[in-house]
C-alpha cells in the first residue's frame, strides 16, 4: 500500500471531498452496502446515508466488501429515505434519484454545477427508489443501457454514476 501512496484514515476524514452524497433506498444486500462504501472511499465522497432496512455497519457482510472503508467514509442512518431527503432538501443540495422513469435525464446529459451539493438516492434491488421519495427529488437520472435485462446492480449503478459525476465536477 505504501507503493500506492494511500492517505492515512485520519488523513482521508481531513481532505477535501466530493460534494457528493449517495442515499440507500431500503438497499437489501449488506454486500452490495459495503461495495458502495468502498466506492465511496475511492472517490472521497461526503458521505453516505443508509435509509430503512438497509443494513449498517458493523455488518459482517458490508465489512466483507467494504475492505475498511466504513471507517474512513463519514455515514449516518435514517429510519425514512423521504426524511433524509427533506433533511438533505433543507440543507440546500440538489437531489436526484438513480432511475428509470419517463422524466429521466440521461447520465450523460447531466451537468452538475461545480459550486452545488449533490444528493443521488440509489434504490432497492427490486422495487428501485420508493415513489415517495422520487416525487420530492429534483429529478431522475437514467444511466443508458442497450441488452435486455434493463436493470444494473445497485453497487455497479452506483460505480457508474460516481465516476461520472467526478469526471464531470473534476472537468468544471
Amino acid at each position: 500500500m505504501d507503493a500506492l501512496h494511500r492517505i492515512s484514515v485520519s488523513d482521508f476524514k481531513s481532505a477535501e471531498k466530493l460534494a457528493l452524497t449517495l442515499v440507500l433506498d431500503n438497499v437489501r444486500s449488506a454486500l452490495n452496502v459495503g461495495s458502495i462504501f468502498r466506492t465511496a472511499d475511492a472517490f472521497a465522497l461526503e458521505r453516505v446515508v443508509l435509509c430503512g432496512i438497509t443494513a449498517q455497519p458493523p455488518h459482517r457482510e458490508i465489512l466483507k466488501t467494504a475492505l475498511g472503508s466504513t471507517e474512513s467514509v463519514e455515514w449516518e442512518y435514517h429510519l425514512s429515505t423521504v426524511e433524509a431527503i427533506r433533511k438533505l432538501l433543507d440543507d440546500g443540495y440538489q437531489v436526484f434519484a438513480v432511475e428509470q422513469t419517463d422524466q429521466k435525464i440521461w447520465l450523460q446529459d447531466f451537468n452538475p454545477v461545480g459550486n452545488q451539493k449533490f444528493a443521488l438516492i440509489l434504490g432497492n434491488e427490486v422495487d428501485g427508489v420508493d415513489s415517495g421519495a422520487l416525487e420530492i427529488c429534483h429529478g431522475a437520472l437514467e444511466i443508458p443501457q442497450f441488452g435486455t435485462k434493463h436493470s444494473l446492480n445497485v453497487a455497479v449503478a452506483a460505480g457508474i454514476v460516481v465516476w461520472e459525476f467526478a469526471r464531470k465536477f473534476n472537468m468544471s
